[in-house]
């Protein structure tokens, strides 16, 4: 299956402002009929699944616009309506498609980084609470499951698994990695094990990563017995001080050749992988490895 690409920097790239603390999730908001042509472009790159813009949506961002608790519910409820208004306009080519509602990690709703640190102070107890509410709402909001995207650590897994346990709705879980350990250095055999016992957690992987540190990962992924998925960034490096992305892409379509050799069985692509990465890389998957077009047991849920 091929998953979607980075919809934030495709809402960037076709000049939407996205410094606002909310990232994406502001232009829910403002400009929702962006989103839902990001999401329709993906799909017709050949992407089966979209992922909601809510990855840094929570409560307190919202509330701090001036939002009502009542009209965030509807902004998170839009984010997946946009989605699925996306998947359903492209439904006139007979392809089954799927929306993964997005959850952030505590980091991204701070807004300042620390998703790629992780460690923030903060017990197993005290994630789980912060991160129930937006994941309640998300799981009755109509998507087919929820992406537990970008976790820095173990800990925030372990925090999400057991809310999509009490929930009982599918959700894939992917790490942001550096190297052979996440972002706060635990080795990723320790982390996929989180999830190993999980009937919720349908599939397994890394995100928002180099490419280069995908293949060492799906290994133990798939160990986990779970379907793995990978959807790395472009390789390029972002200059805080500078605003700007700098170095050369590194992701290669024909590097998902190797990933899936491996075992991954989702493949996407993250921050400024856009529709024509995903374009090439549904056609080197879909060209010679036609059983990489099936769907995981079914549906990604």
């Amino acid at each position: 299956m091929i998953s979607d690409g980075g919809s934030a920097t495709e809402l960037e790239a076709r000049g939407h402002d996205l410094s606002d603390a909310l990232w994406s999730a502001r232009l829910l908001v403002d400009e929702p009929a962006a989103i839902e042509a990001v999401h329709a472009a993906y799909f017709r790159a050949g992407a089966d699944i979209a992922t909601t813009a809510t990855y840094q949506a929570s409560f307190e961002g919202f509330a701090a616009r001036g939002l009502t608790r009542t009209e965030s519910v509807r902004l998170w409820q839009r984010g997946v309506a946009l989605a699925c208004a996306a998947r359903d306009a492209c439904a006139d080519d007979g392809r089954r498609r799927w929306v993964a509602a997005s959850i952030g990690p505590y980091g991204a709703a701070r807004a300042d980084g620390s998703e790629y640190r992780g460690r923030y102070g903060r017990t197993v107890a005290e994630l789980r609470a912060w991160h129930r509410p937006r994941m309640e709402v998300l799981a009755e909001a109509g998507a087919d499951l929820l992406a537990l995207e970008t976790v820095p650590d173990l800990d925030e897994a372990e925090a999400l698994v057991d809310v999509v346990n009490d929930l009982g709705v599918p959700a894939w879980l992917s790490y942001t990695i550096d190297g052979a350990r996440t972002r706060a250095g635990q080795p990723l055999a320790d982390a996929f094990a989180v999830a190993a016992g999980s009937d919720s957690i349908v599939a397994i992987g890394v995100n928002c990563c180099a490419p280069a540190d995908v293949a060492a990962a799906v290994e133990p992924a798939a160990r986990t017995g779970k379907p793995v998925i990978v959807y790395p960034n472009s390789g390029e490096g972002w200059d805080a001080a500078g605003h700007r992305w700098t170095g050369s892409v590194q992701f290669a379509p024909r590097q998902a050749h190797e990933w899936y050799g491996r075992g991954a069985r989702i493949i996407g692509g993250c921050c400024r992988v856009g529709p024509a990465h995903i374009a090439r890389l549904a056609r080197e998957l879909r060209g010679s490895s036609p059983s990489a077009d099936r769907t995981v047991t079914g549906s990604p849920g």
